[in-house]
């Protein structure tokens, strides 16, 4: 197999992205496009040059499958496409609980094939300026927010936004999570819209997460704070702030020589080219899986864990309403 037959199931707004990728990949043929709204999957099929087809057909006539369904069919639709020996590129978060999680990197390690999760920032150019600058962390800030948009609505902001932040955090850090605290608030949907989570590692390490998706502008950035020095990172605007220990380059610090300044910026990356080309690179050249099911499964179950600290901040906060109303109706002790 010298080419790579795709499939796109699931062309909503990002799988739209996939389609057109696909059909202009000289290492994949796009066979055809499967969405629950036939409408949608003609206008997308039409646009990337292929076939609007049932999801069997589908699987059927490929070699590969992008899963790019709403996150509550990944694992029925990723397990039907292994279980005909299909290789899969599943958009994030890699299933919705931890046991879909485990079936699946079960089934792709059982049927010997290529499992890839689709957490695009860890093939963009920023993911690459950092991990070639940064040693061990002690300290991580990332905030990641942005205007409302329907989009996403399906899933928490902390599945939608905020897992983008925990996976490259949790590739960073080389260490279990030994504990987290999170609050948040649900907004403009049925699930929460704005999070903040604390995450402290074995190791030592913390990281602070801010995710928004009902704010007035974009932002993306992230500050990381270790021995070897300090990264202030603006994904969106493409810039790179290092202040690193010995001879990197860049420009000394006033009165602390060891220290150097290095300021950079970065030109427009297709991140998502670079991830289909890693999906057929481990289809036809036996590449390893950049980001594979496990480092899937523990983005998901930090989201996971994130979601059930703050499910707990609610029920304390819910807990002192009730007090509070209590108090004031004569009902409780008063101290």
């Amino acid at each position: 197999m010298d080419i790579v037959k795709l499939g796109i199931a699931g062309v909503g707004h990002f799988g739209r992205f996939h389609a057109l990728k696909a059909a202009a990949s000289p290492r994949a043929q796009l066979v055809g496009v499967y969405d629950l709204d036939p409408e949608r999957a003609r206008t997308v099929g039409w646009e990337a040059g292929a076939a609007p087809m049932p999801l069997e057909e589908l699987i059927a006539a490929s070699d590969a499958i992008v899963v790019a369904t709403p996150a509550e069919a990944h694992h029925d639709v990723a397990m039907a496409a292994m279980r005909a020996g299909r290789h899969v590129l599943i958009e994030k978060p890699i299933a919705s609980t931890l046991a879909e999680a485990d079936a699946l990197a079960a089934m792709a390690l059982d049927q010997d094939l290529v499992l890839q999760v689709g957490h695009l920032e860890r093939f963009s150019a920023a993911h690459g300026a950092v991990t070639a600058r940064m040693g061990k962390p002690l300290y991580i800030e990332a905030v990641r927010v942005a205007p409302f948009k329907l989009r996403g609505t399906d899933v928490s902001v902390i599945l939608d936004l905020m897992i983008h932040d925990l996976d490259l955090v949790l590739a960073l850090v080389d260490a279990p999570i030994e504990s987290v605290d999170a609050v948040g608030a649900i907004v403009s949907s049925a699930h929460e819209d704005i999070a903040n989570a604390r995450v402290r590692f074995t190791n030592g390490c913390v990281a602070t997460i801010t995710a928004s998706r009902i704010s007035l502008k974009t932002e993306r950035r992230m500050r990381i704070f270790a021995q070897s020095g300090y990264l202030a990172v603006d994904f969106a605007n493409r810039k790179l702030t290092a202040i690193t220990r010995g001879d990197s380059g860049g420009m000394p610090l006033p009165g602390m020589p060891e220290f150097r300044l290095e300021e950079i910026s970065w030109q427009d990356h297709d991140a998502l080219a670079a991830e289909h080309a890693a999906f057929f690179a481990s289809i036809l050249d036996g590449a390893p899986v950049l980001v594979d099911a496990p480092a899937g499964r523990r983005a998901l179950d930090a989201a996971l864990a994130v979601g059930a600290s703050m499910e707990r901040s609610h029920a304390l906060v819910r807990a002192s309403g009730l007090l509070s109303e209590q108090i004031e109706n004569g009902g409780g002790s008063r101290v």
